[in-house]
């Protein structure tokens, strides 16, 4: 039952939030794909723990779920999911207690729903956890704040440029235990990464590793796409454009998808209509990014040079990275609901990258573009969406707070004429 030193703990964004749930539950669950910082953050506010995963642990826990509740509190319970009888465990032990902050349980999968009785709800709080953004890592200066655009403020400001230093962040990740490291030197590490997801975690969930390591080249190669299931058959079966998947082949590639969701290797965006109760909320297919730009990179094969050669490719890696920090953002805002970013598309294809909402309805839209050349194409796209909602008076629409451009290559944050913010993402903070 080691703890981490926690001097040596580097703060995420995500701290404020795990205080904030254990005055609120009598447990916390993190969750989030492995190697993202889960443990070390639980450790950070925790006085004893104990890891499922080592030496006899989950033998001992499996005869006896209570051995792993047993601690000082806050008591972290890492890799709870490997028993899954410890999630009913704690939850009947916060009925039996008054007390709050007692356990922390990180988790790198979601266990399947048959193995757990209740979802704890009300009982445990439930948190999700990225890779590090960039402001968390030190990329970013952080300047133009998000929380900030939702209050009208803004300030222009400069920030870090330069195309070769941004695909080395790409390239990196925002891995804590590796910040040190470079995009070469990470590489093999990444690699194995999804070597031990694609023969390892996946087929301990009942899959299959050449058909999970196809599907997430697929994925990567369609990244920010709400493609069908059909789509990603034809990828990961090498069918012709002519030929239809069989049912079969359909309900596997669905199926890993589910793996890797479970994993949180995959990140499904769902769509946003500003109707809370339209059924189009429901209907539009997510989009998919990767927790960590740099997983995709390495599922493409790819490498920092390669990626400077692809731009196609390499816009998709860096809305990947803009992705994965909104995530990490708006989640640390006191009013983000359960799904804070979210992506617009309506029937007339007018797409916008990203919306943020919080929970009394105000909402901010995101475009992503990597070159400044690409500002203008996407400052129309916002205010053509404004515009849209606006006019539909029954729709009763609140304007947005801002409209906002994410850069990758602009050395300045600043306002348009006509309202636009751009904002280069080593400028963007929380």
């Amino acid at each position: 039952m080691a703890m981490m030193a926690k001097d040596t703990y580097i703060p995420r964004l995500i701290d404020r939030k795990i205080d904030q749930y254990l005055n609120l539950f009598g447990a916390v669950e993190i969750s989030g794909t492995k190697w993202c910082g889960k443990t070390w953050s639980a450790l950070a506010h925790a006085n004893s723990a104990i890891y499922v995963d080592r030496g006899s642990n989950q033998l001992l826990i499996e005869s006896d779920p209570q051995y792993a509740l047993v601690g000082a509190t806050p008591h972290v319970i890492d890799e709870w999911q490997r028993v899954p009888q410890v999630w009913d465990c704690v939850r009947h032990a916060v009925d039996d207690t008054t007390e709050k902050g007692q356990w922390i349980l990180t988790g790198s999968s979601t266990p399947a729903k048959d193995k757990v009785n209740h979802s704890g709800a009300g009982r445990i709080g439930r948190l999700s956890m990225h890779p590090m953004s960039l402001q968390e890592s030190g990329d970013s200066t952080g300047k133009v704040s998000l929380a900030a655009l939702f209050k009208g403020e803004f300030a222009p400001c400069p920030c870090a440029s330069g195309i070769d230093s941004l695909t080395e962040l790409i390239c990196r990740g925002g891995w804590p235990d590796a910040l040190a490291l470079t995009s070469d030197t990470i590489r093999p590490v990444l690699m194995g990464y999804l070597d031990a997801v694609h023969n390892k975690s996946v087929p301990d969930l009942g899959g299959r590793e050449l058909i999970s390591s196809r599907v997430a080249e697929s994925l990567a190669r369609n990244l920010g796409q709400s493609c069908t299931n059909a789509t990603l058959a034809r990828d990961v079966f090498a069918l012709d454009s002519n030929t239809a998947p069989t049912d079969a082949q359909k309900r596997e590639v669905s199926q890993h998808l589910e793996y890797l969701v479970q994993l949180y290797l995959i990140d499904e965006l769902p769509g946003w209509v500003p109707a809370s109760r339209s059924p189009n909320r429901m209907r539009t297919k997510p989009k998919r990014y990767f927790a960590d730009p740099s997983l995709a990179v390495a599922a493409l094969g790819l490498n920092n040079q390669s990626l400077l050669e692809d731009y196609q490719t390499l816009g998709l890696v860096f809305e990947n990275l803009c992705m994965r920090d909104l995530q990490v953002y708006a989640s640390s805002l006191d009013a983000a609901g359960s799904h804070p970013v979210r992506y617009y598309r309506d029937d007339s294809d007018l797409e916008i990258d990203a919306v943020v909402e919080l929970a009394d309805g105000t909402w901010g839209a995101f475009e992503i573009k990597l070159s400044e050349a690409k500002v203008e194409q996407g400052a129309r796209s916002l205010l053509r969406m404004r515009d849209k909602l606006l006019r539909d008076k029954m729709g009763r629409t609140k304007p947005p707070t801002f409209l906002a451009v994410l850069t990758g290559m602009g050395e300045i944050a600043y306002k348009r004429p006509d309202g636009v913010y751009v904002v280069p993402i080593r400028a963007f903070g929380a």
